[in-house]
């Protein structure tokens, strides 16, 4: 039994069959289970790397029939039933859970990606991190009004739960914590935009909670962009069609992609290289091949599709061993029915959106319910006190403990902010 991927749908599935009589091994390019739906608290300085991630030996210390191997994986060889490895290692396989998750997605101008930083995993948290306190950093520096206004100018790409929450953070940055740390600009004059291509930010929330979240944004002085596509990022800012937005830090939520893995599969896959699976989440044509998380497309009962959400992964892992502890028996394979949880988003201190079955609410009490579900999903008794005992401390003293980063400016830079001191002792 071959897992590849340790995330939400892998870690479940590796869980599941603990007890199961097979032999598991999982597979990861690397050693952590990562908690993506507070990877952009990392990024803005909310929580530290490790408050979100676990090593994932240690997560299956318990699981006798799991071996955890370091590698990433090049092409399923699913004529030879076999996994190859970037290295040319190659792992046989009985049965197969892929769930490799997915990368950022910039549309085809992958040039891009060097002036706006994706966010999925932790090098491209830290990465973030230190673009937005390099940003605050430069306009310190900068003696022009105009060029510290760039500096002082987010734009974050994209409205949905990862973008909302990422405009909101900044933003909180910017009017509570940072306000009182610089003498030379007010951080409170930072502007943040919003851009999102579809009509309504949220667009996944009914629409009655979208239009709550775009106030709470408005209302916190977020710009919010809806309906207007970028045409062009470079590094002194982004292209609305014939509107330029000078903003030297642009971060990137707008979309995703599957991992290229997914091409070695010859089976049928969506535009963003998604596969589509059969009803029990197997591959068309290869039933000991089964796709879970965020790189299976699949419909739910109501026609809808079924979301790319840690709750949807969870139970698409749980279900996919169970499929496997089927096919031990014997017994056919059964189909996967997805029991819709709810969805969540924060915009920001004391405000969120929250829709559970049909209840829908917005501001306080949504943001704490976000607070406690997100505690609950954490892994890893750890992790749970210390996230808990940092949220505190920023409400209370309105302060972010992880301001740090090892070098804030590029290795490859080589033109600083201007030194003002030391230009004005200059004959």
């Amino acid at each position: 039994m071959v897992i590849v991927g340790g995330g939400f749908g892998g870690l479940n599935a590796a869980r599941a069959l603990r007890r199961a009589p097979v032999e598991v091994v999982l597979l990861d390019r690397r050693n952590h289970h990562l908690f993506q739906p507070l990877l952009y608290q990392v990024a803005t300085a909310g929580l530290s790397a490790v408050d979100v991630a676990r090593p994932i030996r240690s997560v299956l210390r318990r699981s006798r029939n799991t071996t955890v191997l370091l590698g990433e994986v090049a092409a399923i060889e699913a004529g030879e039933r076999r996994v190859l490895l970037k290295d040319g290692e190659r792992v046989p396989y009985d049965f197969l859970i892929l769930a490799a998750g997915l990368e950022p997605s910039y549309f085809g101008h992958d040039a891009w990606r060097a002036h706006a930083a994706g966010l999925k995993t932790l090098s491209d948290a830290l990465e973030m991190r230190r673009r937005i306190l390099f940003a605050f950093e430069a306009a310190e520096r900068e003696p022009d009004a105009a060029r510290r206004r760039a500096w002082l100018s987010f734009v974050v790409v994209g409205g949905g739960p990862t973008g909302v929450e990422l405009a909101g953070a900044v933003r909180e940055i910017a009017a509570r914590t940072m306000a009182r740390d610089f003498r030379r600009f007010d951080p409170t004059t930072t502007r943040v935009v919003l851009v999102e291509g579809a009509e309504r930010v949220l667009a996944a929330f009914p629409e009655g909670l979208s239009r709550r979240a775009r106030a709470l944004l408005e209302r916190r002085g977020i710009e919010v962009r809806t309906g207007v596509l970028v045409t062009g990022v470079d590094e002194d800012g982004v292209s609305l069609g014939a509107e330029r937005l000078e903003a030297r830090t642009v971060l990137w939520a707008a979309g995703v992609r599957a991992v290229p893995l997914t091409a070695t599969l010859s089976a049928p896959l969506t535009r963003d290289g998604r596969v589509l699976v059969e009803p029990d989440l197997s591959v068309p044509g290869r039933p000991e091949i089964q796709v879970i998380g965020d790189l299976a497309a699949l419909r739910d009962a109501s026609g809808e599709w079924v979301p790319g959400m840690a709750p949807a992964a969870i139970q698409e892992g749980r279900h996919a061993a169970a499929n496997v502890q089927r096919a031990l028996r014997g017994e056919p394979a059964a189909a996967f029915r997805y029991r819709d949880k709810g969805t969540l988003a924060t915009i920001g201190r004391s405000a969120a959106v929250a829709r559970i079955g049909r209840f829908e609410t917005g501001g306080f009490f949504a943001w704490v319910l976000w607070l406690a579900v997100h505690i609950a999903w954490l892994i890893g008794f750890r992790n749970r006190l210390v996230v808990l005992i940092d949220w505190a401390w920023s409400y209370f003293t309105y302060q972010r403990g992880a301001r740090v980063v090892d070098e804030l400016f590029p290795p490859e830079q080589e033109e600083r902010p201007p030194d003002t001191a030391t230009a004005r002792r200059a004959p």
